[in-house]
């Protein structure tokens, strides 16, 4: 259960309050307070970009028993806490599979992810494919793009917020170019603690 403390609930009414106007429903709404209230940056609301459905597919994934699967042990242990709390979904970590590496093309990070994705998503097949929630390695976003084209199975949802300068509009653009449910913060912002925000937000959902 979450029990929600009085200035975190104080801080979300004054985000509400402060937000501008837009036609988001009320899942992306929930989402877009949690990212705001991350950053302590209302300019977010102009960068988040969500494909339709995709809150709801997430939030309806978590409440199947979908896994998580993140690029980072950060990323990881900010949604565990809330998932522990909630649903009880599993959390992953690419880390789980960086030792099998031999991949030398690919960074240790996309090879985990993409590893992980693979083993993941053999066992959870349906309305409960796995959640992929990528704060950091736009390499890794990349790769698991490239390799869902041919497919059976494809994510409930990926949150894609890697964050830097090299190569990580590219990796966004890619995924808002495909019809893969998904929320993304456009630009070069983002990182772990925003990924897991978004996340977060859903799993509050399900309570």
């Amino acid at each position: 259960m979450v029990i929600d403390h009085p200035i975190f609930l104080e801080s979300i009414r004054f985000i509400r309050s402060h937000l501008e106007a837009n036609d988001l429903n009320y899942l992306e709404k929930k989402v877009l307070e949690r990212l705001v209230h991350t950053s302590g940056d209302f300019s977010v609301q102009n960068l988040v970009n969500f494909s339709e459905g995709a809150c709801h597919n997430g939030l309806q994934a978590l409440k199947n028993g979908a896994p998580i699967l993140t690029d980072t042990d950060m990323a990881a242990a900010a949604i565990k806490s809330m998932a522990e709390n909630t649903t009880r979904n599993k959390v992953f970590a690419a880390r789980k599979w960086f030792e099998k590496n031999n991949h030398t093309k690919l960074t240790k990070t996309a090879y985990g992810l993409s590893e992980g994705w693979k083993e993941l998503s053999a066992i959870n097949s349906g309305s409960d494919s796995p959640i992929v929630v990528i704060g950091s390695s736009p390499t890794a976003l990349t790769y698991l793009i490239d390799i869902l084209e041919n497919a059976k199975v494809l994510p409930s949802l990926i949150v894609g917020m890697p964050v830097g300068f090299i190569g990580v509009e590219k990796s966004k653009n890619k995924l808002i170019s495909t019809d893969l449910p998904r929320i993304v913060l456009n630009s070069t912002r983002g990182g772990a603690a925003m990924a897991a925000a978004a996340v977060n937000a859903l799993l509050r959902e399900t309570i």
